[in-house]
Order: structure tokens, then sequence, then C-alpha cells
């Protein structure tokens, strides 16, 4: 019977708090992996094992199993008594059912149970030997054509030929729940990504213009959430229109402020929704120097406006780091689908690249902050994706 063995490596560092990490991972594999034929998922010797029932979906597996964070890599293999003899005939037996024409080859052996009486070494030899014996294949311990992986357990061993790449990590749910600003543009689903990857809840905020402006950035978002919900399991996201708040804005202030105070009412506005889910800081898909609201001076004025810290995980990404991990993730082909993003609704033809904290805070005194903010969360709606 088929098992996937997972290898995790950052959570192996947590010390005696690895087992909350841990436990963790094993919920959010569950979650992942539900309805597609897994029986039971376990620690064994620093090491999960998932049980699979004759039916489960292995290409369904791969990829649900593949966006889990915290795990390093993992494989499907085949799971047998950890006694040498029975190991010997069960990897024979299935070199010769699965295509055992092959030039090189290697054994590579490790040890999850350290008092296992044969040396890595040692099963690597006697395995190797047999191998050999039967296919006429030659070692070869740098660049086989085939290697052949075993793990000895506690009662069991498992062995395998191919490791498949995991996305690293942390489990999510291990760092906290965040707020994330979602754009429908690349930045912001790689940002939300990433906080993912550290362990990170993330509860998306997307704030829009409709009716001044067409509904594909609402659409754009729901598909991007559905996305990134594949990496964190279930998702929850506001949608927040923003035009009546932008017209009291441009009414009220100087033109060339406009982007800027934009961005703060949405800080704001995020902030109390962050403070209702019990999120402990926003994030933002910014990149240093990228348009005007991103220069050092915008970014620290707009962050002014709020008392919980702003986590801007592509800060110091260029946009070509940041389209690539945008293909690499799935995001990429909805993100740039053409639409109107809210910021571009009344958008000023030179907009300050350089706004003081002292002199933007002057021009807020002819807005009425409560008002505004108000108004975004009494009209927001909430999509869930699960």
């Amino acid at each position: 019977m088929k098992h996937i063995l997972i290898h995790y490596q950052e959570i192996a560092l947590k010390g005696k708090n690895r087992y909350f990490f841990v436990k963790k991972l094993l919920d959010n594999l569950k979650k992942a992996t539900e309805g597609l034929g897994v029986k039971d998922a376990r620690e064994v010797n620093s090491r999960i094992i998932m049980e699979l029932s004759s039916d489960a979906q292995e290409r369904k597996l791969r990829d649900r199993v593949s966006k889990v964070f915290g795990i390093a890599n993992f494989s499907f293999v085949h799971r047998v008594s950890n006694n040498i003899d029975v190991l010997e005939e069960a990897v024979l037996a299935d070199v010769k059912a699965n295509n055992s024409d092959f030039k090189s080859f290697r054994v590579k052996t490790t040890r999850g149970y350290k008092e296992y009486p044969l040396t890595s070494m040692d099963v690597d030899r006697i395995v190797g030997g047999l191998i050999q014996d039967a296919t006429n294949s030659r070692v070869d311990l740098t660049n086989p054509e085939r290697t052949i992986f075993i793990e000895i357990l506690l009662k069991d061993a498992c062995f395998y030929t191919e490791k498949i790449q995991g996305p690293g990590g942390l489990p999510v749910g291990t760092s906290g729940r965040v707020v994330c600003l979602l754009s429908g543009g690349i930045d912001s689903p790689v940002a939300a990504h990433r906080m993912m990857k550290r362990g990170c809840s993330v509860i998306f905020v997307h704030f829009h213009s409709y009716p001044y402006q067409s509904k594909i950035s609402q659409e754009k978002v729901e598909d991007l959430t559905e996305v990134l919900s594949l990496y964190q399991n279930s998702s929850r996201m506001y949608l927040i229109p923003f035009g009546d708040i932008q017209k009291e804005i441009v009414l009220s202030a100087p033109a060339k402020f406009r982007i800027v105070l934009y961005r703060r009412m949405m800080m704001r506005i995020a902030q109390a929704i962050a403070l209702k889910e019990k999120a402990l800081a926003l994030v933002t898909g910014d990149s240093l120097g990228q348009v005007s609201s991103q220069t050092l001076e915008n970014m620290s004025t707009i962050e002014n406006a709020v008392s919980l810290p702003i986590m801007r995980p592509l800060v110091g990404m260029d946009k070509i780091e940041i389209i690539d991990q945008a293909k690499a993730i799935g995001t990429y082909e909805i993100s740039i689908i053409p639409d109107q993003d809210c910021c571009q609704l009344f958008i000023p033809k030179n907009p300050a690249i350089r706004t003081g904290i002292d002199e933007i805070e002057k021009v807020e005194q002819n807005l009425d902050i409560e008002k505004l903010i108000s108004m975004g969360l009494e009209h927001t709606s909430l999509f869930k994706k699960t």
C-alpha cells in the first residue's frame, strides 16, 4: 500500500515548541487532502507519514501537498517492515516491476531510528548488491540514473525513488493573523503568499470604486482569493466601496496629495477590520520606489495613519522578481487581466512623491476621518472561500 512520507526542515529547529508546529502542519495537511483518500496522518521519527486508501487520488494529492507550507519535500513511498530480509525483497520486487532498465543507480539510506542494528552504509551495501546482481547495473554514487531512497523508522522502513519539492516555510496559522490589502495587481497576491509562508493566516481587504468603475477588479480579486486559498485552505475577503470616500477627498484636498490620502484612508479602514478579526498587522505589496506612493517618505507618511505594524514583504524586490513569483504561485495570469484600480479614479497628473506627516495631517483637518471610515465599513461585503 502506498503512503506519503513528508519531511519538514525549519520546524525541526523549533526546540521545545516543535510539537505545536508539527500539530499545526498535521491539521493543515488533513484539511488540504480531505476527500482524496488519506486514511491517517501521524508523526513518526521526525517525519510525517500519510496512509493512503487503495483509491487515493495521487495526482490531486501531489498538487495539494505541494502547497502546504512547512513541508521541505515529500514522496510517495512503499512502507514495509524494517527487517532487512523483508526490505530487500520488497525493494527488489519494486525495481523489477517498475522499469529495471537503468544503467546506473545508487542506494541512499537514512535512519530515523538510530538504534537500528545496521548502519546506513550497511543497508546501502546489502540492498545495492542485491539490485546490482539482479539488474547488471553499475553503482554510481555521483550521477546515477536512478536513486533508491530508503528510510529506516522505529518499526518500519520506507523506500522510494522520487523526492517532490515542498514549499518550505512554516505551517499557516503558527504566526498569527494579518490583513492584506489585495489590489488585483501582480504584487499584493505575492505579498500575501510570502506572509502565508511565514506561518500567517491572511485575511484580504479589497477597495473598489464600483459603480464609478467596472466590477472587474472585484471579480479578479475573488479569483485571486481562490488561488491563494489553496495555500491556506480557506480565506475571507472584505470588499469595500471606496469611490464616495475618494470624492470626499477630491473635494477637500489639493490634487497632489490625493494618492497618499487615499492610502492613509485605506490603512485606517483595513486596521478597523484587522482589530475586528484580531489580526496583529497589515500587509501590502509595496516595493520601494515602484510608484509614487511607495517612496520612502510616502510610505512613512502612510504608515503614520495607523497604529498596527505594516508588513511589506516585497519592499526590496524588483518587478521581475515579483513577476517570477506570481507565475510560480499561479496568480500572474489573473493579475494581468486589465481592470480599473480604485486609485486610478480622480488620479492627479503630478502626485506628491515626498510628503511629510505634518503637511498631510494639516490637509486632513478638512476631512471628517471618522465619517469616512464609517462610510467604508458600513457598506462592506464579505466573500468567503473554503
